[in-house]
């Protein structure tokens, strides 16, 4: 079962990934011209905050998801007021080099809506977010996981944000830019279904640990849960629809929650077969 404590990282990862993946995508439908406004909502005058530009609200709503994310992680802290420390093991620790760049990351992401979304920052957002991805995906593959201390994470992470993220900033993109989206979100989603119906497949041919992973994830309603709500509805509705309606992200997400409790809970450590230690 999922203990409590890895609960704040599956929120954390997960929403972390999707911010990365809103980073991302705002910064492919700037290619060649600049992320047109869009809409300005009304509420932001009525909370007094007109001072905000319409385009700056993509970036700050990327920027508060991926603060939320990392609020989250603190709670899988014993001490979450000594969580700087996390710091000062950078030569030695992926962790820390995880709170590091995604605390540098939402700087980016901020400065980037407050400056006007300038080329250079959309750009440096957008190699700032694949770093991320990268140092995640080294945290969460430990040798001790034969499954997943491999290539494998990275795949499962990257995946997972492009595919939430493009969901995501579908709330955030003008019109124009949509049937771009539509197309970035199939070819995720068909990415998606095939790594995590493939890996565990693959799994079956591994070692012991690795079958008892794979066999775990054939039989979690976690793992189904992802594959149909988070990855096979969003995809027929897609083909069917040719668009993203404005429910799907909320959707996608909750199916992206249950994979990754399946990733956190059915995941077997080597020690399992000696005894498990």
């Amino acid at each position: 079962m999922l203990s409590e404590l890895e609960l704040p990282l599956v929120f954390f990862t997960t929403l972390s990934q999707l911010a990365v993946g809103m980073t991302l995508l705002y910064a492919l439908c700037s290619v060649g011209a600049p992320l047109p406004a869009p809409a300005r909502p009304r509420w932001l005058d009525s909370l007094g905050l007109p001072w905000i530009p319409a385009t700056a609200i993509p970036w700050f709503a990327a920027a508060a998801i991926l603060g939320l994310a990392l609020l989250a992680s603190m709670a899988h802290l014993s001490y979450p007021l000594e969580s700087v420390r996390t710091l000062a093991a950078l030569s030695t620790s992926w962790l820390s080099w995880e709170i590091l760049v995604f605390g540098v990351l939402v700087a980016l992401m901020g400065l980037t809506g407050l400056l006007g979304a300038s080329r250079w920052l959309v750009a440096l957002s957008a190699v700032g977010g694949l770093l991320a991805l990268f140092v995640q995906g080294k945290v969460y593959a430990p040798p001790s996981y034969p499954a997943i201390g491999n290539g494998v994470t990275f795949l499962i992470f990257l995946v997972t944000a492009v595919s939430l993220g493009t969901a995501g900033a579908s709330w955030f993109i003008p019109s124009e830019r949509q049937p771009l989206l539509r197309r970035v979100l199939v070819g995720a989603l068909c990415a998606a279904l095939v790594l995590f119906i493939a890996a565990p497949c693959i799994w079956t041919s591994g070692s012991s640990v690795m079958q008892r992973t794979a066999e775990a994830y054939f039989a979690s309603p976690f793992y189904w849960t992802h594959i149909l709500l988070g990855l096979v509805l969003p995809l027929g509705v897609v083909l069917v629809w040719r668009r993203i309606p404005a429910w799907l992200p909320l959707l996608m997400l909750i199916g992206a929650l249950a994979g990754r409790v399946a990733f956190c809970a059915e995941t077997v450590h080597s020690a399992t077969s000696i005894g498990g230690l």
